[in-house]
């Protein structure tokens, strides 16, 4: 922790961001040196602050798509260092379990937090609204990332308040899952009580990303509906989902919303900021920002992360079920068969009608254009990646409602598991919820996250989820472990089943780095034992 905590101090300190205009918000970088206590003086400084902390943001980037993916078995990886994690054979010197990028945006929210309100007495031009609003924005960036740690990590330190000098303590201990669920919950709360949470930011010289690019209300209630569900409190999930699919529409065409029309669903990924859109990380080539999602998501053998047997079966299942709707009810299609063909994945084969035949489907959201032609990529890796989405609020409840139990709640689970199927081409499923039982929802809730959200970092944790929901019987636990053993493909069955036996197995280790530095960071136990 000592390592991280002295990173934090030094970002903020050397840290002078410029910014022009609002157009340079998404091209934050440091370039100055700055001493912290002579930095906050304008509402310039406190914008490029926030800014960089979704620059940050952008950064941790690989590593919460590789976190939320490769150990869940629907994609696995080529990269040395993420086969530690897909074969759960991780140990606190692998890489992979380094968590400082998400510590960077926790830092540069602290700061926000603690200096921006002086601010508005240094500059009269700053106005408290403006700078309540850019509280909200840094109390949802560290709300955020605190849930990816709790997720993979359970227990972190949990550090609220900005390092300015050496006199800090730098020896923080791990808080307890409860204690940062906590502080997440009443970070989320405190941006809403504010009143300053924006619904949409005003378009400023053409650039309307903002509204989707920067967190807003929405953002807000997609995180805590998030939270909760995690936390099994499944009626304030329940209402935080509600606050978005029920809100009115509005005067704006940029209120979230599903996208019901099926030839639309690629817009959700090219050219991205849809509609449907909640929050998502935006890049921009012309501001020479760029990822690496074009060499992970290339077509074929040459790709970081493809594929499993086990997803590519279920890929194929989906498509040939989407084609003979379309045939049956002569649906018009540009070469997308759903959300499927050019949408979620082309295949290695030259007629993409042989997808059954193919040695390879390779994730298309990241690659394609508007044209649905494998030759057509985009001319730059500057895909978005989305965060939140409406059907990530509608599955959020209708997992929770399944949980909650009864048959009401189970039949409009249905009814939301049954719209994103419909929007996707494919038939409803027919469950007579008044005969069935909870693990049949709930595998019907698991089938549409793993395929609407292919390659967008949930999968481990909707999983993960299913384990943790095990009433003391082991049921939901060794459902959890059986999926896993069923789809990985790079280790042994009797590995991963001896690993993941213990719960503690579930979450990666603390980092060397930082137990080697700080005498209070206790090591989770499974890697104390085992390791």
């Amino acid at each position: 922790m000592k390592t991280m905590n002295r990173f934090l101090l030094t970002t903020m300190t050397l840290l002078a961001l410029t910014l022009s205009s609002c157009n340079e918000w998404l091209n934050i970088l440091p370039n100055n040196e700055q001493v912290t206590d002579n930095y906050w003086k304008t509402r310039q400084d406190v914008e490029a602050v926030v800014a960089s902390g979704y620059y940050y943001m952008r950064q941790a980037v690989p590593t919460m798509l590789v976190w939320g993916e490769v150990r869940g078995g629907a994609l696995y990886s080529s990269n040395s260092q993420h086969s530690y994690l897909q074969n759960f054979n991780l140990t606190p010197s692998s890489g992979i379990c380094d968590y400082a990028s998400l510590y960077k945006v926790i830092g540069m929210a602290n700061s926000v937090l603690k200096y921006a309100p002086s601010v508005t007495t240094e500059d009269e031009t700053y106005y408290e609204s403006v700078m309540k609003s850019h509280l909200c924005e840094a109390y949802f960036q560290r709300a955020y990332c605190y849930l990816v740690l709790v997720k993979n990590f359970r227990e972190v330190p949990l550090v609220v308040e900005a390092f300015v000098n050496d006199d800090a303590d730098y020896m923080t201990p791990k808080s307890s899952e409860t204690e940062i669920i906590a502080q997440i919950k009443d970070d989320i709360e405190k941006a809403l009580a504010t009143g300053a949470a924006k619904d949409i930011y005003e378009d400023t010289d053409g650039y309307t990303w903002q509204t989707k690019g920067r967190a807003t209300k929405w953002a807000l209630y997609a995180l805590m509906a998030d939270a909760c569900l995690w936390n099994h409190d499944y009626d304030e999930a329940i209402q935080y989902c509600n606050y978005i699919l029920d809100a009115p529409e509005g005067d704006t065409s940029f209120r979230p919303r599903f996208m019901s029309d099926m030839t639309k669903w690629y817009e959700i990924f090219y050219p991205g900021n849809s509609n449907e859109s909640i929050f998502e990380l935006n890049w921009e080539t012309h501001m020479s920002q760029t990822n690496n999602f074009g060499s992970w998501f290339s077509v074929g053998a040459s790709s970081t992360l493809k594929v499993t047997d086990h997803l590519k079966a279920k890929l194929i299942a989906e498509t040939d079920e989407v084609m003979a709707n379309s045939i049956r009810n002569g649906w018009a299609t540009d070469g997308r068969v759903g959300r499927m063909i050019f949408g979620t994945f082309v295949s290695d084969a030259a007629d993409q009608t042989k997808y059954g035949t193919a040695n390879y489907l390779s994730v298309w959201k990241y690659m394609g254009t508007d044209i649905a032609d494998r030759g057509n990529t985009r001319p730059a890796q500057d895909a978005n990646f989305i965060l939140y989405r409406v059907p990530d609020v509608m599955l959020t409840k209708a997992e929770a409602l399944v949980m909650k139990g009864g048959t009401q709640s189970w039949q409009t689970a249905l009814d939301l598991v049954n719209r994103i199927r419909q929007r996707a081409g494919l038939d409803s499923v027919n469950i007579n919820v008044s005969e069935t039982d909870e693990m049949v929802m709930l595998d019907a809730v698991m089938n549409e996250w793993t395929m609407e959200f292919l390659a967008e970092g949930k999968h481990w944790y909707n999983l993960l989820r299913m384990g943790r929901y095990d009433k003391g019987d082991g049921v939901y636990k060794e459902r959890f472990i059986n999926e896993i053993i069923e789809s990985n493909q790079t280790t042994k069955d009797e590995w991963i089943k001896s690993v993941l036996m213990d719960e503690n197995a579930w979450y990666m280790p603390i980092p060397y780095s930082e137990i080697s530095v700080n005498e209070n960071l206790v090591q989770n136990p499974y890697y104390k034992t085992t390791k």
